[in-house]
């Protein structure tokens, strides 16, 4: 059995402020306990689990946030997880006007334990259903990572041996083209405008190389399914991110196959613990891959009124 408890720790101490290079055109900034990331598409509030004020002087902190990006003509969302303190800190987002998305489950992982699991579970993967993914090699050889240093966007594994059997190539992405297509699939299947992700999935490849692995899987000039990694030195985790596929090549192992690539990556660099904030539709094909609940997370949003009153109209 997992000990969520030690999970729950290290992912508390580690994974709640935002570690190595900094994107090109992105600052952070502290008020108090608070981090503020300025110049995304968003800005971004990451906090301790307990922020160490309540009351007025609580809200007076969550209205410097509001009105700074405000002031931007920006607006920022707030990252808050379940078991944060105060335990009013939701109540006082909404006061202020901050609106509350879906729940997600903060997951974690062992990434040994993960790949290994990911990849049974993609060599099991339902095969009633349009073409057999019965093979998911994609272990990141050496030769692949000199390959992208010098500019080539090729194949993980061997040539010769795609990774998803014929149907199917994955493979690493970080040319302009490649960062766009991700971005246009991220908007079909999430229903929302997307195209901002390849500017940040751009300048995050810019500041650390090492820092990033994107990969798409393709069925001929479609790309079908995505995902990323964002690695946080100094630390035992991975994070794991982005992951979309298409409705119609859903069930077929490609997102496993994705998963256990990236779990694959992390081992070899040296990371321990893997992280993903699911969805509820990817939680239970994550579980089954080895990853453990221990909380949930809801991003609080906060709108400017013209932007607000803008989306209304359109």
């Amino acid at each position: 059995m997992a000990d969520v408890a030690a999970l729950l720790a290290a992912y508390d101490e580690h994974m709640r402020m935002p570690t190595g290079a900094v994107p090109a055109g992105v600052t952070y900034e502290y008020d108090g306990p608070l981090l503020r990331i300025v110049g995304g598409h968003v800005g971004r509030i990451r906090a301790p689990r307990d922020v160490g004020v309540d009351g007025a002087e609580l809200d007076q902190l969550i209205v410097r946030q509001r009105d700074y990006f405000g002031e931007r003509g920006q607006g920022v969302e707030w990252k808050l997880r379940a078991h944060d303190l105060p335990t009013d800190l939701a109540e006082r987002l909404v006061a202020a006007g901050f609106v509350p998305e879906e729940p997600s489950t903060v997951l974690l992982g062992v990434a040994a334990e993960v790949a290994r699991a990911a990849r049974h579970d993609t060599g099991h993967a339902d095969r009633s259903d349009g073409p057999s993914l019965s093979r998911a090699k994609t272990s990141l050889r050496r030769e692949d990572k000199e390959d992208e240093r010098a500019g080539h966007d090729g194949p993980i594994g061997h040539p010769d041996e795609p990774v998803l059997s014929g149907w199917v190539v994955v493979r690493r992405a970080s040319a302009a083209e490649d960062l766009r297509r991700f971005a246009d699939l991220q908007s079909e299947v999430f229903g929302v405008d997307c195209s901002w992700v390849a500017d940040d999935l751009a300048s995050r490849v810019a500041a650390d190389p090492e820092q990033i692995t994107i990969l798409v899987a393709e069925v001929g000039e479609r790309v079908v399914c995505g995902a990323f990694a964002l690695y946080a030195p100094g630390t035992d985790f991975v994070a794991l991110l982005g992951g979309a596929t298409v409705p119609e090549w859903r069930g077929r192992g490609i997102y496993r196959a994705l998963i256990a690539a990236r779990a694959e990556e992390a081992v070899a660099k040296g990371f321990r613990l893997l992280h993903v904030d699911a969805s509820p539709a990817s939680a239970p094909i994550l579980r089954r891959c080895g990853f453990h609940a221990i909380t949930t997370a809801r991003h609080y949003q906060w709108t400017p009124p013209d932007r607000a009153l803008a989306g209304e109209q359109s």
